[in-house]
C-alpha cells in the first residue's frame, strides 16, 4: 500500500495535475446537497487555471445535469465540460457510426425512471410499449421501491427480451444510485439481471474506456501524464481510470462511504483501502476523505486530528 498516497485534500495533487476528470455523484454531492468543501474546491482549481470535466454514469443529458447542478447551487462555469454517459449514449442513437449502435432498428422499448421518455427527444425512433414489437432494448434508469417498476418488476420483460435476442443498450451501468443517504438499485442493476438471463448488453459510459477518452478529447492541451480521475467508486471511476493508465484519486464519500466510517486512523485507512482493492480487483493513486481543498489528516496515532 505505499503507492497509495493518503492526501488532505485536492490541493496536495494540484502542482501534479492540470486536468482533472471529476465524478459527480457521491464526489462533489449526494443528489440532494453538495458535500461541505467542494465549492472551495473547485473556486481553488479554477483560480489555478486547472481544467475539470465532470464526468458521471447519469443516464440523462448533460444539459439536464447543467441544470440539475445549478439548482443544488453550483456555478457550472467552474467546469470546462459535463459528459453523461446518457450524453454518450444518445449521441451513438443519433449517429449510429459506432458497431455497439448499428443495426439495431428503430423499436425502442425504453426502461427509464417513472416512464420518462424525454431522453429519446430528437431521435428517430419509435416507443413501444411491448417487447415483443421491439427491434432493442433501452434502460437508462430504474425506480424506486415502492414507485414504478422495480428490477423485479422488470423480469418478465426481460425474459421476452431474451428470447427474442434483442441487444440492451445500457446508459448508465451503475449498479447503485446514490440518493441522499439511502442507494437505490441503477439501470446497471437491469442490465447485469438481462445478462444473467442470457441476453446481450452494451454498456455505455465508466469504467470502459470510451468515455474516459472522450472526456480526455474535451481537455485543451492536457496530457494523460497530468490527467487524474477522481471519484468515490472503485469498479466505475478508478477502473474507469486505470483501463485508460490514468492516475485516479478516491474520494471515502459515496458509494465506499460506509466502509470508512469510524476510521480515524490512517493504518485504520490503508486496511480498508486494501480490503476494498482486493474486492474490486483496482487500486487508487490517492485517497482524500472527501472533495475539499485541505482540511484533515488521519493523524498515524489517533490522538488528533491536524488541519491544513
Amino acid at each position: 500500500m505505499d503507492d497509495i498516497r493518503l492526501c488532505q485534500g485536492i490541493s496536495e495533487l494540484c502542482d501534479s495535475y492540470s486536468g482533472y476528470i471529476i465524478d459527480q455523484w457521491g464526489v462533489l454531492h449526494d443528489g440532494v446537497k453538495p458535500y461541505e468543501g467542494v465549492m472551495d474546491a473547485l473556486t481553488e482549481l479554477k483560480a489555478r487555471k486547472k481544467q475539470v470535466v465532470i464526468l458521471s454514469n447519469s443516464g440523462k443529458r448533460a444539459d439536464d445535469n447543467a441544470k440539475r447542478m445549478q439548482k443544488l447551487g453550483f456555478d457550472t462555469s467552474l467546469f470546462s465540460h459535463i459528459l453523461t454517459s446518457g450524453e454518450l449514449t444518445w449521441l451513438g442513437l443519433k449517429e449510429r457510426k459506432s458497431g455497439v449502435f448499428e443495426g439495431l432498428g428503430d423499436k425502442c422499448f425504453l426502461i427509464s425512471r417513472q416512464s420518462d421518455t424525454s431522453f429519446v427527444d430528437g431521435l428517430d425512433l419509435t416507443i413501444v410499449d411491448r417487447v415483443e414489437d421491439a427491434t432493442f432494448i433501452l434502460v437508462n434508469g430504474v425506480d424506486d421501491p415502492p414507485k414504478g417498476r422495480t428490477v423485479s418488476d422488470l423480469e418478465p420483460f426481460l425474459r421476452v427480451g431474451v428470447q427474442k435476442r434483442l441487444k440492451m443498450i445500457c446508459a448508465n451501468p451503475d449498479l447503485q444510485a446514490l440518493i441522499g443517504a439511502s442507494t437505490h438499485a441503477g439501470a446497471g442493476a437491469v442490465a447485469k439481471r438481462y445478462e444473467e438471463f442470457g441476453g446481450v448488453v452494451r454498456y455505455i459510459g465508466k469504467p470502459f474506456p470510451p468515455i474516459i477518452r472522450h472526456a480526455q478529447s474535451l481537455f485543451k492541451d492536457v496530457l494523460p501524464s497530468t490527467t487524474v480521475v477522481i471519484g468515490d467508486s472503485l469498479p466505475q471511476d478508478i477502473m474507469g481510470g486505470v483501463n485508460c493508465g490514468l492516475d485516479t484519486c478516491l474520494v471515502a464519500t459515496g458509494i465506499h462511504g460506509p466502509a470508512f466510517r469510524g476510521v480515524k486512523t490512517r493504518d485504520d485507512c490503508v486496511k480498508v483501502i486494501r480490503a476494498l482493492g482486493v474486492n474490486f480487483g483496482v487500486r487508487p493513486n490517492f485517497w482524500i476523505p472527501r472533495f475539499q481543498w485541505g482540511k484533515v489528516l488521519l493523524d498515524r496515532k489517533n490522538k488528533r486530528r491536524k488541519k491544513a
